[in-house]
């Protein structure tokens, strides 16, 4: 296809709407993605470093009884 400008372009023949909205809410979709893995991440990181806490202050209360 020809294109004979950027407005031509984005508009791909009328059906510009659906096609960058499709993009946009893919792009949003992945990025939202990402944003929860990594906050997941480091909520299951800090949950691991509150069990191993608790779990030397456990050993060292065995050890000083």
């Amino acid at each position: 296809m020809n294109w004979s400008g950027l407005s031509e372009f984005l508009n791909m023949g009328g059906y510009g709407f659906y096609v960058w909205g499709s993009y946009l809410v893919a792009l949003l979709c992945i990025a939202g993605e990402i944003f929860l893995v990594f906050n997941r991440r480091r909520t299951l990181l800090r949950h691991l470093s509150l069990i191993h806490q608790s779990t030397k202050q456990e050993k060292g209360n065995e050890t000083t009884s």
